[in-house]
């Protein structure tokens, strides 16, 4: 019994990070990997332009859409999804790689991608990670400047219904101004529970 419950807790998982634009997902994500934490962290590929500071193979795939579209059609990617006119999806062969390692596997994709994932691999843990309330998530977008002000409306308009759609993840994660530590040690928390249950979660892509 204790060697079979041993072996059920080093079950790689597959962690969902996810929340709308402004949330600050990719810098809890880099906080994470800065901790030296031994998770795989997927990369994202992407048709958008490379931002400023933005580094090849580290923060993104970034592909042209015809490229991009290619993948699709080769059922390449364990998701995708439009997102504010740009194409956004996780190459399947890097979370099948990852996982067969027996390592837990960290992502962080939109709300969207979130649900789609939750419908291929229901085991999946889904985390939201949200600001402490709206007025701190328009301040976070409105300083990121990276968007026309027609897009930056948009953004705002979908981050208030992905809000209603928290219900659909497992646990609720606040990113707090200046707390980005606290931020982490709740997700790896919930990281370390999910490994202490007597059920495990058995991840099937």
């Amino acid at each position: 019994m204790y060697e079979e419950m041993l072996i059920k807790a080093r079950q790689p998982l597959l962690i969902v990070v996810s929340g709308p634009s402004g949330v600050g997902k990719d810098t809890v994500i880099d906080k994470m990997k800065k901790h030296g934490l031994p998770f795989h962290f997927v990369i994202t590929a992407t048709s958008r332009p490379r931002r400023q500071n933005e580094v090849e193979d580290r923060d993104y795939f970034f592909v042209s859409r015809e490229e991009f579209h290619q993948m699709i059609e080769n059922d390449e990617l364990f998701e995708h999804a439009l997102v504010y006119g740009e194409y956004k999806g996780i190459p399947k062969k890097q979370v099948e790689a990852a996982l067969a390692s027996e390592k837990d596997v960290v992502m962080r994709v939109d709300v969207q991608g979130a649900e789609t994932i939750r419908q291929q691999s229901p085991e999946a843990i889904l985390i939201f990670l949200a600001t402490a309330n709206e007025n701190e998530l328009l301040r976070r977008l409105k300083a990121r400047r990276t968007e026309s002000p027609e897009k930056l409306a948009l953004r705002i308009e979908t981050s208030r219904e992905e809000m209603k759609r928290v219900a659909g993840f497992d646990y609720y994660v606040v990113n707090r101004k200046d707390k980005l530590d606290e931020t982490v040690d709740c997700i790896v928390a919930i990281i370390t529970a999910e490994h202490a249950r007597t059920q495990p979660r058995a991840v099937k892509l």
